[in-house]
């Protein structure tokens, strides 16, 4: 008899992976997590030459063919060679992670620029839908096919000093649900809200040692902030069979949100 296997599921084997912003950080664990899980995998980065240094690195560890790209999701001719690049490589494209986002504190989010508040959709709202534009003839050929997007918690509970990515990562959320009822029964949507995961992005968003440090100690139910680990377990559990009954979602990962006592201690 078959011995029962509980991680098959859990399994990429077959399936081709494009992962944005995949050179370093939360995207970098992604990648990582879904080759060693048997995926082929495309690091799309605005760094090419980082994007290359960690596929070659991932390659190594897994065993899985990695390769990496330059791309910058802001510009359509970018997305559109990207994805042709990992269609030549591949034959095709299974998952999408439009892991990509950045955003910075103002002081005064009533002086905003117009041009801060358009290039921050272009960069965490607009990207993912183009992107997930240029993968559809693709997608609808491929078993399992899924787009995960890499939100954030701020997408529902708006950070003011973080106004301008907190309005782009809340449109994130609508416009992937919007598709992922267009696009039903074809291609599994699904977002995961990002709590924080400390990273160097914290210093170049503007928040000092002070602030990051306390980032670090957050009051939440596991007592801890997050790791790229953390968050790329998530998306590999999205992305799998495993989550084949997942799908116009909303998953927050933060360590379980701020612990809510009236007594203080």
């Amino acid at each position: 008899m078959t011995r029962f296997d509980p991680f098959s599921d859990f399994r990429m084997d077959g399936h081709v992976a494009l992962v944005t912003g995949g050179a370093q950080n939360i995207g970098e664990a992604i990648a990582r997590t879904f080759a060693g899980a048997g995926a082929r995998v495309m690091i799309a980065d605005l760094d090419g030459k980082k994007a290359q240094a960690a596929a070659a690195v991932i390659a190594e560890e897994s065993g899985s063919d990695v390769r990496g790209v330059a791309c910058d999701v802001t510009v359509e001719a970018d997305i559109r060679a990207c994805v042709d690049e990992t269609v030549m490589a591949f034959g095709g494209v299974s998952t999408l992670v439009n892991n990509v986002g950045w955003g910075r504190a103002y002081d005064d989010p009533l002086a905003v620029s117009d041009e801060d508040m358009i290039q921050s959709y272009r960069l965490n709202t607009l990207s993912a839908m183009r992107m997930a534009a240029a993968c559809r003839p693709h997608l609808l050929r491929a078993e399992n096919a899924t787009i995960t997007n890499s939100g954030s918690l701020v997408g529902i509970q708006p950070a003011f000093d973080f106004i301008a990515y907190s309005a782009a990562k809340a449109a994130l959320n609508h416009l992937m649900l919007g598709l992922a009822h267009y696009l039903a029964r074809e291609v599994r949507i699904n977002t995961v809200l990002i709590g924080t995961v400390l990273t160097e992005g914290y210093a170049a968003a503007g928040l000092d040692e002070k602030a990051q440090h306390a980032l670090a100690h957050p009051d939440n139910l596991t007592g801890r902030a997050g790791t790229p680990q953390d968050v790329a377990n998530a998306f590999l559990w999205l992305a799998s069979r495993a989550g084949s009954w997942v799908s116009g979602q909303t998953i927050q990962v933060h360590g379980g949100g701020r612990r809510i006592r009236l007594k203080p201690e």
